[in-house]
C-alpha cells in the first residue's frame, strides 16, 4: 500500500458518505490563506467525530486545540440547540480566523473560543465549577497530553467519552527510546489512561490522506 492509495480510498470515501460543504470548505480555505498548519482533520475523521458526540447524546463539549475550527464546526453541529462547545485554542490569530468560520457555520451562539494556554484555560474552568463536559476532544501539543488528561477528569463525569487524536506518530509511539517530546508526552498520556481505574480506552491506527497515525478513546466509569 503506498501515500497515492490511502488518499484515493479516502477520496472515494470522501465522495460518498461525506457531501461537499461550503461553510467547512471555506473553513479550510481561509485557514490555509492565513498560514495556518495543515493538520485539521480529514472530513472522513470529522464525521467521526460528529458521530461520536451524536453518539454521546452530548450536550457540552471541550475541544483543546482549535486552530482553524475545522473540527469545532463537526462537532458543534452535532449539539441540541441548548448545547455549549468550549475549545481552547493558544494562538490568538488561529483564534479569531476559528470564530468567523464558526460564526459562518452558524454556530457563534454554541460554541466559544478561548485564547491561552490549555491549561491556564483547563483550570480556569475547574474554579468556574463549570458542568461536566459529555466529550472532550484533546488534539494540541502532544507533549502535553499527560496533563491534559489528569485537567479533563477533573471536567467529566461517568460516561464521559475522551478522544485523544494523533496518538501513533507514524509507528513511532511503539519506540520506548525515543526522545522526542510529543512521543514520550503521547506515550506517558497512553499509559496514564491504562493505569487509570475508572477509565476503560482502546487506541486505532489509521491510515489515510494525513499517513499512518491514529486516536486514542477513553471511556470515564466511574
Amino acid at each position: 500500500m503506498s501515500q497515492q492509495q490511502w488518499n484515493a480510498v479516502d477520496d472515494y470515501f470522501n465522495s460518498l458518505l461525506v457531501p461537499s460543504d461550503e461553510a467547512l470548505e471555506a473553513a479550510l480555505r481561509d485557514s490555509e490563506a492565513a498560514g495556518l498548519p495543515r493538520i485539521n482533520v480529514t472530513p472522513t475523521q470529522g464525521r467521526l467525530l460528529q458521530l461520536l458526540a451524536q453518539i454521546q447524546n452530548s450536550r457540552r463539549i471541550l475541544e483543546i486545540g482549535t486552530l482553524g475550527g475545522y473540527s469545532t464546526i463537526w462537532l458543534g453541529r452535532a449539539l441540541p440547540a441548548d448545547g455549549r462547545l468550549i475549545s481552547l485554542e493558544a494562538n490568538a490569530s488561529y483564534a479569531d480566523i476559528a470564530r468567523v468560520n464558526l460564526a459562518r457555520a452558524g454556530l457563534a451562539e454554541r460554541t466559544e473560543v478561548r485564547v491561552g494556554p490549555a491549561l491556564d484555560s483547563l483550570a480556569q474552568l475547574a474554579a468556574e465549577d463549570t458542568e461536566p463536559f459529555d466529550l472532550v476532544f484533546i488534539d494540541a501539543d502532544k507533549d502535553n497530553n499527560p496533563h491534559y488528561l489528569e485537567r479533563v477528569l477533573g471536567l467529566t463525569r461517568p460516561g464521559s467519552l475522551i478522544v485523544g487524536d494523533n496518538v501513533v506518530r507514524h509507528g513511532d509511539v511503539a519506540d520506548a527510546d525515543s526522545a522526542d517530546p510529543s512521543i514520550r508526552g503521547i506515550r506517558r498520556f497512553l499509559e496514564l489512561i491504562a493505569e487509570h481505574p475508572k477509565l476503560t480506552a482502546t487506541a486505532v491506527q489509521t491510515v489515510g490522506a494525513k499517513g499512518y497515525d491514529g486516536f486514542s478513546l477513553a471511556r470515564v466509569t466511574g
